[in-house]
């Protein structure tokens, strides 16, 4: 007879988060000014991020293959874990960037943190309101990206929690399945 495992045997340790540890969270970064690139990029590399950098809204979307061209980037395997864009670029706003990720069954999860030099508070407000998961003036500083990432890290911390627990109850579930028919 086959030995049933009771579910505080089952190892579950070798479980890891996304973002495991602070290197591994990799951020999309928007910005049409290439000074505001760099920078936004190099205070996102100093916190130990993996950043892409594109030019437009519209480089954005192909990266993520929301530009209706599904020869994209194979967005199945993209893992990013933030979208930090430009308020203001040609073309399209990161407020209308951030509405077409919002609209993405795959994407929608994802937090879109929006940056502007003026500070207008209607425009914060309807950016806010509307699912930025924040909105930074620039120049953008080190200590708002630290927060942004400890706080992104937090949140998958809780997340993977919260999967280990549902998985624990489905083991007791199945334990208790399998002690009944005698297995």
């Amino acid at each position: 007879m086959a030995e049933v495992m009771r579910p505080e045997k089952l190892d579950m340790s070798n479980e890891t988060s996304s973002l495991g540890s602070p290197e591994l969270l990799h951020v999309l970064a928007v910005d049409d000014s290439i000074v505001d690139r760099k920078f936004i990029e190099r205070l996102l590399r100093v916190s130990s991020c993996k950043v892409t950098v594109v030019d437009s809204p519209t480089r954005a979307l192909q990266y993520l293959g929301l530009d209706g061209n599904h020869s994209s980037v194979g967005f199945k395997d993209l893992k990013i874990n933030m979208i930090m864009t430009d308020y203001s670029m040609p073309g399209m706003t990161g407020y209308e960037l951030m509405k077409k990720i919002k609209e993405s069954a795959a994407f929608r999860e994802i937090p879109v943190v929006i940056m502007s030099s003026e500070n207008i508070l209607p425009r914060i407000d309807r950016c806010l309101e509307e699912g930025a998961e924040d909105f930074l003036l620039k120049p953008v500083k080190l200590a708002d990206v630290k927060r942004l990432r400890d706080s992104l890290m937090k949140a998958d911390e809780r997340a993977c929690k919260n999967i280990m627990h549902k998985r624990e109850l489905q083991a007791n579930d199945i334990y208790s399945q399998l002690k009944r028919v005698n297995i």
